[in-house]
């Protein structure tokens, strides 16, 4: 496929062409100083507190439609937009000045307070309005949780979504729909190769391109979603000389099932694996659901997630807990357990010239499954703790067990020990004690600003004697079944 050193976006219904952008500009930067749009606000620079929030529309070739998602534009990095459109809340309304249905809900509702964060609110109900016919008391929640209100007033913004299932969703962005898509067309086909201040930026199309590029560039950062990696340049105001993007390889984003394990790409979504597992794994969907908010789930990817290999990363007690395996590539094609990925501290099996291809996460419809996420807000924070458990009991007997925990050791970690005590064994008060007890012997956690090393541990206790509860709870329902 040619190469392009110029990324092309729709935006204000036509097409933009940006040649050698800077490879680590943010798109609120771009926004801001490139496109002179001031609505999008700098709040956070780390993807919590919304008011950057902008909404990209990507073409998805299969319903030769267009699929729009709320993402924080603070840590995506304006190469990234190259194939897709970009919708920033100067946008909404029409060229007449009549103003869009959300932006006429807000005001009749009083939802626009201080201003602060009034924009990036308003491009989370855009999307909100344009993914879903209806909205439930679930979909406004989870859309709102992507925004922080100084000003404590959410209950207008509730009031405003609600009020919005009367409107009619027809709006000039349905009207043109047709247009746009022959826009997004145009520019799907060309992988980008930047090179800028010393600085390198690869987005291939294809796996094949891919591997030639790590190959070529073995010390490059791998970037799928950048809620973890985009912080570098935000937080810690470092250069990331060579980036090679994932995210325009579709090989990468998949969801497939067969009758032994769910197949993950890399680079899906968090928020399109939540809606699929749900159905396999309930704990593991409503962990997901409050992985940090809905925009930064948009743009997390499974593959990014085992990739930084952070000791609080929320799916990866989970995908211990479930025995997956994953595949790496590059020179040679290879499957392994996720048990012996993780080395130490954001260290991994990962050697230069490979890239995470995919995960098998395992089907165990006998198995019992726990987890729980524990963090000091409900909803857009990063966990204290998570424990995540499978089992599969014959009678009154643990025959298969695996526990793991985040926010216990150097990286994500099975509680082995615990193990050995419950395998084989029954459900008893002595058992659960004993099995507790050697959570303090196996796993010695430190104190941060998120939680003591005792209340760690005391808590990791607990959710191990909750979980043995519930599974001993499901045992005499089924005993019961059998009689």
């Amino acid at each position: 496929m040619p190469n392009s050193n110029t990324i092309k976006f729709v935006y204000d219904d036509k097409i933009v062409k940006v040649k050698n952008p800077d490879t680590n500009q943010t798109l609120l930067d771009f926004i801001r100083t490139n496109l002179n749009k001031r609505g999008c606000k700098s709040g956070c620079d780390e993807a919590a507190c919304g008011a950057c929030t902008v909404v990209i529309g990507n073409y998805i070739s299969e319903k030769n439609d267009i699929e729009y998602k709320a993402i924080n534009s603070c840590i995506f990095l304006t190469p990234n937009l190259n194939g897709k459109q970009l919708i920033v809340v100067e946008n909404l309304a029409s060229k007449n000045g009549k103003l869009h249905p959300v932006q006429d809900a807000l005001i009749k509702h009083n939802a626009q307070q201080c201003g602060g964060c009034t924009s990036g609110f308003c491009m989370s109900l855009f999307a909100m309005f344009k993914s879903h016919s209806k909205f439930d008391d679930h979909i406004i929640k989870e859309n709102l949780s992507s925004n922080l209100c100084r000003c404590c007033g959410y209950q207008c913004y509730v009031d405003a979504c609600k009020s919005l299932n009367n409107k009619k969703k027809i709006d000039d962005f349905s009207r043109s729909k047709k247009d746009t898509i022959k826009l997004l067309k145009k520019i799907q086909k060309e992988s980008i190769v930047l090179y800028k201040d010393g600085k390198k930026y690869f987005a291939p199309r294809y796996v094949s391109e891919l591997k030639k590029i790590i190959k070529k560039n073995p010390d490059a950062t791998i970037l799928s979603g950048g809620t973890d990696v985009g912080l570098t340049i935000t937080k810690e105001r470092k250069d990331i000389n060579s980036i090679i993007y994932l995210n325009s390889i579709n090989e990468l984003n998949y969801i497939r099932r067969n009758n032994k394990y769910i197949e993950i790409g890399a680079t899906t979504p968090l928020s399109t694996i939540s809606n699929f597992i749900k159905k396999y794994y309930k704990d593991f969907a409503l962990v997901l659901e409050r992985y940090g908010s809905l925009a930064v789930r948009h743009q997390a990817s499974i593959g990014g997630n085992l990739g930084t290999a952070s000791p609080i990363g929320d799916t990866l007690p989970i995908l211990l807990a479930l025995d997956s395996k994953i595949v790496l590539d590059g020179r040679k094609k290879k499957v392994i357990p996720i048990n012996s990925f993780f080395l130490s501290y954001r260290k991994t099996k990962l050697k230069k010239g490979q890239f995470i291809k995919s995960i098998y996460i395992p089907l165990l419809p006998k198995s019992f499954f726990f987890s729980r996420k524990i963090s000091k807000r409900v909803d857009d924070d990063i966990s204290s703790l998570l424990i995540a458990l499978s089992a599969e009991t014959k009678g009154p007997l643990i025959k298969k067990i695996r526990i793991a925990f985040g926010g216990m050791s150097d990286r994500p970690k099975r509680a082995l020990k615990c193990e050995r005590i419950l395998l084989n064994s029954t459900l008893s008060d002595k058992i659960i004690d004993k099995a507790k007890a050697s959570i303090s012997e196996e796993f010695s956690p430190i104190s941060d600003v998120r939680a003591s090393k005792k209340y760690r541990t005391m808590v990791a206790m607990n959710l191990l004697e909750k979980a043995m509860i519930e599974m001993k709870q499901k045992q005499m329902v089924e005993t019961n079944v059998r009689n």
